[in-house]
């Protein structure tokens, strides 16, 4: 893989923080073009891979998808260039916003254009859900956790805070309960070699 420039890294995800509407996850198709499919930065798995980790982590999504591509591709220094990259346009959009919008907020023209958004985003938001539905193998034990998940969120409100702290003390316990069996294993094998010898 060919060392990628900061300022390219930079130019890549302020490309994406500029043209992108409704914020992280209407950004992940356009990084996945960019960074993946474009460029061939990273392998498509790779990819995903960062994005569960991203989503995983407390801050703006986008942002941490390009902390983690960053890091990949240019180690600290692209994290930092790649994160500036990605919020400064979007900082000094709102920015802008903020200082004129209060006098056109009422103006029927600009109200039709924000209804008028609301589908592209909500499209933007889906393409990346029914990516990673295709890309996660799921079988029969994952759906139902998926489900699951979706349902406790959705009709019982249960916070997905707790959700991921359930899920990662299972994983851990099971985890635990794996390596425990491995030992116990092989301390048997060890004690059979040793009786037949």
């Amino acid at each position: 893989m060919k060392k990628v420039s900061l300022w390219e890294l930079a130019a890549v995800f302020s490309k994406v923080g500029l043209f992108t509407l409704g914020g992280g996850y209407a950004m992940i198709p356009l990084i996945d073009r960019e960074v993946v499919q474009k460029r061939k930065w990273m392998e498509a798995d790779e990819f995903y891979d960062i994005l569960s980790i991203a989503q995983s982590s407390p801050g703006l999504l986008a942002v941490n998808i390009s902390i983690f591509a960053g890091y990949r591709m240019r180690g600290r220094i692209g994290s930092v260039a790649a994160a500036i990259g990605t919020a400064l346009p979007s900082f000094l959009i709102i920015l802008a916003i903020a200082l004129f919008f209060a006098g056109y907020r009422d103006n029927v023209y600009v109200d039709k254009i924000f209804k008028g958004i609301r589908p592209v985003v909500v499209a933007l938001i889906a393409v990346p859900v029914v990516d990673m539905i295709q890309r996660s193998h799921l079988n029969i034990w994952r759906a139902i956790v998926a489900v699951a998940t979706a349902a406790l969120i959705i009709f019982l409100k249960v916070s997905p805070i707790y959700i991921l702290l359930v899920f990662f003390a299972c994983f851990f316990c099971a985890r635990y309960v794996q390596q425990r069996n491995r030992q116990q294993q092989k301390g048997s094998e060890h004690n059979e070699k040793e009786g037949d010898v």
